[in-house]
């Protein structure tokens, strides 16, 4: 199921057999909802969403990470390259909550780089 923005308009959606990426676009922030496993399967779907959003030149990329349900390294990789502006030149916020997603990012201490929101709503309110 592909998300749409204001307008209506299709923004575009990958999936795996393990889960699912969406694109939003809420008021010039990009918004990817990830689903499932962000795994080696589903790592270059993210990174090819978070292309696509950088051609819709946010001010922000957030990455919702609440529908996951493992994070391994190849999706840590991923937001290490959003983070670093591989991908996307906007500044990236990361809502993750619990021990499958925000456990694995304390681990790897990319708490201490990343911005880590406990909710959608919070990142998108952050200034």
């Amino acid at each position: 199921m592909a998300e749409t923005d204001a307008t209506g308009n299709t923004l575009g959606d990958a999936a795996s057999s393990a889960g699912t990426v969406a694109l939003e676009n809420r008021d010039g922030t990009a918004v990817l909802r990830v689903d499932g496993a962000l795994d080696l399967a589903l790592a270059p779907k993210l990174r090819q969403l978070a292309e696509r959003a950088a051609r819709l030149e946010p001010a922000v990329l957030v990455i919702d990470l609440t529908g996951v349900t493992f994070l391994a390294s190849a999706g840590m990789a991923e937001l290490v390259r959003a983070h670093r502006g591989r991908t996307v030149s906007a500044p990236l916020r990361v809502v993750a909550t619990g021990r499958i997603t925000l456990r694995p990012l304390e681990l790897t201490r990319l708490t201490d780089e990343l911005a880590i929101y406990p909710s959608l709503s919070e990142a998108l309110a952050a200034g």
